[in-house]
């Protein structure tokens, strides 16, 4: 795997490129700014930027709408953010192309440092990882009027945790039921969802859309 990181905190970055790089993982740049990330995905052509959302020169949204383009220009770049924040919109901008290979970390989970890898290879591979504090305020703030609110209880916690891109077997561990139920419940969701099998975009991060965009 070759990753570029894209945070302008000088320690913070130096200690990514660190933490990467110890598990064997190829760390073509580290750069502080937007521009210097774009210049190093069409120079590196990366599996995975690693990129703050918030950069110089105003400290807003540089580094996500720099993700967003080096995404339209290279499909296929996985991206994993990291904020100090839970900022749906971003989130919802990432994955709005329905390609999957997105990541949304909250800062305070790279000092999780299992949490983090696992993130990592998990959008590398072309699945999501979206922080459950993310998920836990995103369900807090959604509207009584959209398609989410018809989800059972049990339902939006299999949601929530297909969010943070466990597959089936891990939903089924963590909420302590089967396989089968997981299923099932899945099947509830794509159905109250309006999501049809044969789409062309992945129903399970066409979901997880949909779960982002309700307090839109």
């Amino acid at each position: 795997m070759r990753v570029v990181i894209a945070e302008d905190d000088a320690l913070l970055r130096e200690g990514l490129v660190l933490l990467v790089q110890g598990e064997g993982i190829d760390v073509a740049a580290a750069v502080g700014g937007p521009e210097e990330l774009l210049l190093a995905v069409d120079e590196h052509r990366p599996d995975v930027a690693v990129v703050d959302v918030r950069m110089p020169p105003t400290h807003t949204d540089e580094g996500i709408r720099a993700a967003v383009a080096a995404r339209r220009t290279h499909p296929g770049l996985a991206v994993l953010v990291l904020s100090a924040y839970v900022e749906q919109s971003f989130a919802t901008e990432l994955l709005a192309d329905g390609a999957g290979g997105v990541g949304y970390l909250l800062k305070e989970r790279v000092g999780r440092v299992a949490a983090f890898l696992d993130a990592l290879q998990r959008v590398a591979h072309g699945g999501t990882a979206i922080d459950s504090e993310v998920v836990a305020q995103l369900f807090s703030r959604q509207r009584a009027n959209d398609r989410i609110a018809l989800l059972s209880p049990r339902e939006r916690e299999v949601l929530s945790v297909m969010a943070e891109g466990l597959g089936n077997a891990a939903i089924a561990t963590r909420l302590f039921i089967t396989d089968n139920a997981v299923h099932k419940h899945i099947r509830n969701v794509f159905a109250k969802l309006a999501l049809e099998p044969g789409d062309d975009t992945d129903r399970r991060v066409a979901a997880v859309l949909r779960f982002l965009e309700a307090d839109r």
